[in-house]
């Protein structure tokens, strides 16, 4: 059974089945106020408007039964898996792997580097630790995908020109397709934010569809609601 999304640039359809919400880097480091990302000089607070309309997605997601993915980006401890070409990046005093706030920045088992409270994974949903901008980079993601019989992608997560864009692009690569929710997406620049969800959509649907929250949750339900009309009484 498939369900159609009202997209940019046209309508995206997909079947719940083989469709997964993937949730990328929503980690106390590049959300919240005190974390990494604040101490860049960046405004944390275009990040946590995202939290509100995605954790609606997760929990109606989780409710319908659907896939759920989280990815963290970070590195282990000895940083062996952090090439010089990202690690010798910006203040030297701001780097992956230094101390900061929430412990040493982009470590994996550090405070900072795991998932805000508000969106914490249960305990059998499938989190992807990678340590690149991609999901599919140096991970399992792709194999994981593979073994669920998952086709679609339903993405989220911080921050859209950078890593959400990154995923996409790899999928788009990989023959998966993607749709990208606006308004649970977000940047520290709102001019990448909208360049970066109209080059997505450009050309035809370049690398995938966008569409905002609220158009793909009315999907979902009609979806559920049908499917619970299907059960014999």
């Amino acid at each position: 059974m498939t369900s159609t999304v009202p997209a940019e640039p046209y309508p995206f359809t997909f079947d719940q089945a083989s469709t997964a919400l993937v949730i990328i880097d929503m980690q106390r480091d590049f959300v919240e106020p005190g974390g990494f990302g604040e101490t860049l000089g960046n405004d944390v607070s275009l990040l946590a408007a995202v939290v509100p309309p995605l954790r609606t997605v997760l929990e109606t997601a989780r409710a319908v039964g659907l896939t759920v993915i989280h990815t963290r980006e970070g590195h282990v401890p000895d940083l062996s898996d952090c090439p010089p070409a990202k690690l010798n990046r910006g203040d030297p005093t701001k780097r992956i792997g230094s101390p900061g706030p929430k412990g040493r920045i982009l470590i994996r088992g550090e405070y900072g580097h795991d998932i805000i409270d508000e969106l914490a994974p249960l305990p059998d949903e499938l989190v992807i630790d990678k340590p690149g901008k991609g999901s599919f980079h140096g991970t399992t993601f792709g194999a994981e995908l593979a073994a669920r019989g998952i086709t679609s992608l339903v993405v989220t997560g911080v921050t859209t020109e950078v890593c959400v864009h990154t995923t996409v692009r790899e999928a788009n690569d990989r023959g998966y397709e993607c749709l990208v929710l606006s308004d649970c997406t977000g940047s520290y620049f709102p001019e990448f934010q909208r360049v970066g969800l109209a080059m997505i959509a450009a050309q035809g649907g370049i690398f995938g569809w966008v569409a905002p929250s609220a158009a793909f949750l009315a999907a979902l339900n009609v979806e559920s609601e049908t499917a619970l009309e299907e059960v014999p009484s």
